[in-house]
Parts: C-alpha cells; structure tokens; sequence
C-alpha cells in the first residue's frame, strides 16, 4: 500500500525526541564521591556546546568544540539537580541528577520509558561491593509497592500509571531518595517502525519554508 503525507519545512528549536543527553553511569541517583560523565549527542561540537546543571556551567564542558563527553570526577550532594547541553540555541532533553550522601541508592531509567515496555528498578548498597541478593522494599509516591529478595523489582507492560516518584528501602541500612519515572506514549513513527513501514523521500536536500512529500511503503 502507499500512504502520501504533505509536510512543510520550516525551522524549529525543539528539544530532539531521542534524548541525545546521556550519562554513564545510567542512572539518575549517585553516592557521594562517585564519578558521572555526560554526553551530548547530536550537536555541532564545532560550534561549541556546554553542559549546564540549574546551579552552574561545568567549566570543563564550557564551549569544548574537542570532545561530546565530560563529567565530575568526584560528585558531591551539592552536585544535585537538573543538567543539559545546549549549543548556540539548541538545547536537550534535561537528567535530574540526585547524589547521595546515604548507604542506598535506587537505580531507575535516566529517560522516559514507552508504554508497554518493562521497567527494572535496582536497589543498592554502597556497603555491599559484592551486589550480593539482600531484600528492599519498594515504594511509588510513598505508598508500599512491594518486597523483593534479590534488591531488584520489574514493572511489566508499563502505562502511564505507573507514572511517579520511587524509592527504596533495605532494613537496617537506610532509604534512598526519590526519583521520577517518566513514562511517554509510543510516537506514530515508532508505530510506524513496528508495522514494518519504509519512508522514502527525495535524495535531494530541501530548503526552509517548502514543500516536500513523504512517501511510506508499506
């Protein structure tokens, strides 16, 4: 069959929906002292591009145009809150970031999860270098989720409801902070992409302010 979509170019400063700001580790919580390094994915390093936290510019990514990855070696409690990178007027999605000074941490998703995929959210020790099983108790806005033996709880088949603030627990060491899970509807492109849909378009480049046509195959 043959779908024939219109579209108009025009230009547009929206935040790119592949969430080209990473960091390594993946995860949103950190104990103090541990090592974060960000990178940003899809911009002109040429131009120069910054990595901006709602507190400060990391000097060390300030206008790098050598490099898409830079970090804090020693992450202080301090260091907490929201970063992204930005060059000229683009900008990425943003990574709240919470350091810990605790014993626990919960590992969950640094960016959106699609509904209908599965969720695994990680509870740590920083006292247990072994990652041996302990058990955790789970909590979702504050209310009790649940209990596991191994520190991990899955979340099959994810929905919008499952949209919220999680911690954990593990008695006799202490609780982690919260984090937001955020969860998004699939895109119709990657609708597309699961039915098995080729786009075809012109090789030719288009220019600001025309029209183009949009062939999909399928």
């Amino acid at each position: 069959g043959l779908l024939l979509l219109i579209a108009h170019v025009q230009k547009s400063y929206s935040k790119l929906s592949y969430s080209p700001f990473s960091i390594i580790p993946s995860r949103l919580q950190l104990f103090e002292y541990e090592s974060v390094s960000f990178t940003c994915e899809g911009f002109n390093i040429s131009a120069g591009w910054k990595v901006r936290s709602t507190q400060q510019i990391l000097l060390k990514c300030s206008n790098s145009t050598v490099t898409k990855t830079c970090g804090i070696k020693y992450a202080l409690a301090s260091d907490s809150g929201e970063y992204w990178c930005e060059s000229g007027e683009e900008r990425s999605n943003t990574v709240n970031i919470t350091v810990s000074a605790g014993a626990v941490i919960l590992e969950s998703p640094v960016h959106p999860v699609v509904e209908g995929d599965a969720v695994i959210l990680h509870c740590r020790n920083k006292t247990d270098k072994q990652d041996s099983n302990f058990s955790a108790n789970f909590y979702k806005d504050s209310f009790p989720m649940g209990t596991s033996y191994d520190g991990k709880l899955e979340i099959q088949n994810v929905s919008k409801s499952h949209e919220g603030f999680y911690k954990c627990k593990i008695h006799g060491v202490g609780e982690s902070p919260e984090s937001w899970v955020a969860i998004r509807r699939k895109s119709s492109a990657e609708d597309v992409a699961g039915g098995a849909v080729t786009l075809k378009n012109s090789a030719h480049s288009v220019t600001e302010g025309k029209t183009f046509t949009l062939y999909y195959l399928y």
